[in-house]
């Protein structure tokens, strides 16, 4: 069932009228930094003054939880139940945000102030995450408003960790599987696919960080005296990474890479492409897999980065050989890649090369899962917002970076549909974070459209 002409207009107003703007210039106020003892203090507030009355509003009880891992903060469920017979929708949002960088904004910018400049709005967590759950609470409430049902069940899970890598997270999850139980996930974090596509993405690549040492010895030597005898770590560490990852971006290591490409994987990404938005970056033409398209390589395949390459003092460089040497790389992986050993492979693999002198140390920090691209949910949510949006939505099976999506698919068995209100020019955890006023609008509207056709099925989709 369509949603109606009076309900779109309504929630295209909610943003033209200025009510979502100073909404959420209440919630960027808050300094919710969840790696700084101030931003606890924040977080605390936050929960109790924002989220918890806004989720009251929505006809839920609301508790909160302390997490089970002492280096993350607190959760929150709320939660409304119509009938049991309803379907029962899982939201998910995090309060917390990264650093605000103050003094570094443009223009003398707080990033605690909400502030507009023609379309952007400028402010920390206005894109990641506040701007973006804002916008599913605001449709949530216009749909109630409307109607005064939602036709569902609802769920929201609020997490205060995200920025920090979702400590507790999947331990909460576990212990409270029935508190949390649903039949979907639909939530907003993350880009889109550019500033002017609808995008839905059903989970997320995995991170694993690899740190290269090579540490020969406590001094450095003049080069001109010891040069051609000593080892120079620079040049070993070097070496070690170009036998992982060529100069072209081109991942060597055959167990470092997905088993392949599902078809259903290449038709859901044939014909999207990269990098259209005004100000994103050109392309570099021949790196990475040049068998592959860029949407292919972006959101279905695996890569393996530098993050960080050192020896010495690179800014004043003296005549000798370092005495050691180090690197951070990471390894972008899509849900199918086996990653349990990643340690043990890299560090056989250099041996092999030559190079049993550098140490290796892996460590993941998030896992990669996704929803199936033939999932019957994933066709429902595209027609919906097909027929809102005037124009097709991209499906994209993973999203480019890292979201705890494995928690709602791996450890509560939902399919996951993240719709996102945000596009890759947003400078997230940058200066200058800013949130697009016509994605907000439509992001609403999508929102709205997508809670109302679920309320409107009500027990067909179960």
């Amino acid at each position: 069932m369509a949603i109606s002409a009076e309900l779109v207009s309504k929630a295209q107003e909610h943003v033209d009228s200025g009510a979502f703007f100073a909404e959420l210039a209440e919630l960027v106020r808050y300094p919710t930094v969840s790696d700084h003892p101030s931003g606890r203090v924040a977080i605390k507030a936050y929960l109790d003054e924002v989220l918890t009355p806004a989720l009251t509003a929505l006809g839920c009880s609301v508790s909160t939880y302390p997490n089970p891992d002492p280096a993350g903060g607190p959760f929150l469920i709320g939660t409304r139940i119509e009938s049991p017979e309803l379907p029962t929708l899982l939201c998910y949002g995090h309060a917390d945000v990264v650093d605000g960088h103050q003094g570094r904004w443009s223009d003398g910018r707080d990033p605690w102030t909400l502030t507009a400049d023609g379309e952007r709005w400028y402010g920390r967590g206005s894109a990641d995450n506040k701007g973006q759950h804002l916008i599913n609470l605001t449709a949530l409430r216009l749909i109630l408003a409307e109607t005064g049902s939602l036709g569902f069940n609802l769920k929201f899970l609020f997490e205060t960790g995200e920025e920090i890598g979702s400590p507790g997270l999947d331990e909460f999850v576990m212990a409270h599987r029935e508190d949390l139980n649903a039949d979907v996930l639909i939530a907003s974090d993350g880009p889109r696919l550019d500033a002017a596509t609808p995008t839905v993405f059903l989970g997320a690549r995995g991170s694993v960080r690899i740190a290269l040492d090579v540490d020969l010895r406590p001094d450095a030597y003049h080069s001109g005296n010891w040069g051609g005898v000593l080892r120079n770590p620079a040049t070993t560490l070097t070496g070690a990474i170009a036998s992982l990852v060529d100069g072209h971006g081109r991942v060597l290591v055959p167990e470092l890479l997905p088993p392949g490409l599902p078809d259903s994987v290449r038709a859901a990404l044939a014909d999207l492409e990269i990098g259209t938005t005004p100000g994103d970056p050109a392309l570099d033409e021949g790196w990475g897999d040049t068998g592959l398209t860029a949407a292919e390589r972006l959101y279905g395949w695996n890569t393996l980065e530098v993050l960080s390459l050192g020896a010495a003092d690179i800014e004043r460089p003296v005549n000798a050989i370092p005495g050691r040497a180090r690197a951070m790389l990471q390894l972008r992986y899509v849900a199918g890649t086996d990653v349990d050993r990643v340690g043990e492979v890299i560090t056989a693999h250099l041996a092999a090369q030559g190079f049993s002198m550098v140490d290796v140390t892996a460590e993941a920090s998030f896992v990669a899962s996704r929803t199936p691209v033939d999932d019957p949910w994933v066709g429902w949510a595209k027609d919906v917002l097909d027929e809102v949006s005037g124009h097709p939505v991209a499906i994209l099976p993973s999203f480019g970076g890292g979201l705890p999506n494995h928690v709602f698919t791996d450890v509560l068995g939902l399919p996951t549909l993240w719709l996102p209100h945000s596009y890759p020019g947003c400078l997230q955890h940058a200066p200058d974070e800013h949130l697009l006023a016509p994605i907000a609008r439509e992001g609403v509207v999508l929102a709205t459209a997508l809670f109302h056709a679920l309320g409107r099925r009500g027990g067909e989709t179960r």
